[in-house]
């Protein structure tokens, strides 16, 4: 069997080479930002101070294929009021848990929510409710200033309106971080 080597094409042969090439990494480019990881820009506060406005972040778009999101996890899901938009928040509670808010603490299942990530307490109560199956309790880590579970246009979340899991801040570089 003969190979050719670089030299010895035409340059039609070689034009034709780099248009498979270009093809084949188009390709690849759609389908990796399609299903498996894709950028997102951080629009707003609500996420203060885990997520400032205007950093990139990385997304894993696979991450939940296999499984379920937990508790902690920092998912991009459709606004379920208007699914042309995205948000951004903080899983605080899945299918079966309890939440409540009353006199400025989360409480878990009964349990007062140890929140390192924030920095002031919960205004507003939030009567003791069970997230249903299939569906997650999301809050922004700035509590006060975030539209999130606790008001109707957003409720419950869905797991088919989840987009993917946050994995690392990767814009501006000097705060390139992962993500817990």
């Amino acid at each position: 069997m003969k190979t050719k080597n670089s030299s010895s094409l035409t340059w039609q042969e070689e034009l034709k080479d780099w248009i498979i090439s270009i093809i084949i990494a188009v390709i690849l480019a759609f389908f990796i930002r399609t299903f498996v990881v894709e950028p997102y820009l951080v629009d707003g506060s609500s996420m203060n101070p885990t997520l400032q406005n205007s950093e990139r972040l990385l997304v894993n778009k696979a991450a939940y294929l296999f499984s379920e999101p937990t508790k902690d996890d920092i998912v991009i899901f459709k606004f379920p009021f208007d699914q042309s938009r995205d948000f951004i928040k903080r899983v605080i509670a899945v299918p079966g848990d309890t939440i409540e808010i009353k006199s400025g603490n989360v409480y878990l299942n009964g349990q007062l929510l140890k929140e390192n990530y924030i920095l002031e307490k919960t205004k507003g109560d939030y009567k003791k409710v069970i997230v249903p199956q299939k569906h997650v309790f999301v809050m922004g880590d700035n509590r006060n200033n975030s539209e999130d579970s606790r008001f109707s246009r957003v409720g419950f979340v869905p797991y088919e309106l989840i987009k993917g899991k946050g994995m690392l801040v990767f814009w501006p570089f000097e705060v390139f971080r992962k993500l817990p």
